[in-house]
């Protein structure tokens, strides 16, 4: 692998790692993307296996702006959940697949450090967001050929362990690996806007489009960290599934000061 060769940075949802049947399509699209020469890096949700355990253990949770308010009993099983059972099944799948992974998370070697954060005055508790990334040991794994699996639990400066945003997360690494694409895979093809799935959108419009009900839901902060990863110089973000994804398809969030005679396809999957 040289400084050259393109990186992916993917992020996965923690619905997505429940389906044997996504499991088994992302073991061959890791698989053909490194043979068509790309640098893939994957970071992961898990949700539902966080709710699970707080409901099999009868601890109460609940949200603030669509950020999970994390207690310090709360800490504990979504380190359970991330680091263990969610890390453990991707890479578990990757290595059964043949590819080379490894598990990690934001506190290995201090890769990524994080503040407290709060939310108009509301303590959410232990919830991080991120201040700074670290990837030299990152890129020692990748140059052996090693597909990083990274949950995104990461370190304060305080010592303790949080709990971060996955969005948020892969949207820091693809800034400071300096990647090709930063990858949002979902369950649909892309952004739809009336009805129709958007090929481009760029990222100085996103917030007029959430701004006029365009873009609703689920799909806002995924849409928001694409755009933020744009303009901070991530060639651009594709928001998409699976199948659309391994064809160089979905959507691209772009940032309108691209650099002339440079257009977001230079280094899709279907292209790389």
């Amino acid at each position: 692998m040289t400084e050259s060769t393109p990186i992916h940075v993917i992020k996965i949802g923690g619905s997505q790692i429940d389906n044997r049947e996504f499991l088994a399509q992302m073991v061959e699209t890791i698989r053909e993307i490194k043979k068509n020469g790309v640098r893939p890096v994957i970071v992961h949700g898990g949700g539902k296996e966080i709710a699970r355990l707080h409901d099999e253990l009868g601890v109460p949770f609940n949200f603030v702006d669509g950020l999970r308010v994390t207690s310090e009993q709360s800490m504990r099983l979504v380190k359970m959940a991330l680091g263990g059972i969610a890390n453990v099944r991707v890479v578990r799948w990757l290595v059964n697949g043949g590819v080379e992974a490894i598990g990690l998370n934001g506190i290995d070697t201090g890769m990524v450090r994080v503040e407290k954060l709060e939310v108009e005055g509301t303590d959410l508790g232990r919830v991080g967001k991120v201040d700074a990334v670290h990837t030299e040991r990152l890129r020692l794994l990748m140059d052996a050929d090693i597909v990083p699996v990274i949950a995104p639990i990461s370190l304060g400066y305080d010592g303790l362990s949080y709990n971060v945003n996955a969005d948020h997360v892969a949207e820091a690494l693809a800034v400071a690996l300096g990647a090709a694409h930063l990858v949002f895979l979902t369950d649909v093809p892309g952004v739809s806007i009336a009805g129709r799935t958007q090929r481009m959108i760029a990222a100085e419009q996103v917030e007029d489009l959430i701004f006029g009900h365009f873009i609703t839901g689920g799909m806002i902060p995924k849409v928001r960290s694409a755009a933020s990863a744009a303009k901070s110089g991530v060639p651009s973000a594709i928001i998409a599934d699976l199948a659309h994804y391994a064809r160089g398809e979905g959507t691209f969030i772009v940032s309108t000061s691209l650099k002339p005679g440079a257009t977001a396809d230079d280094t899709a999957p279907g292209k790389s």
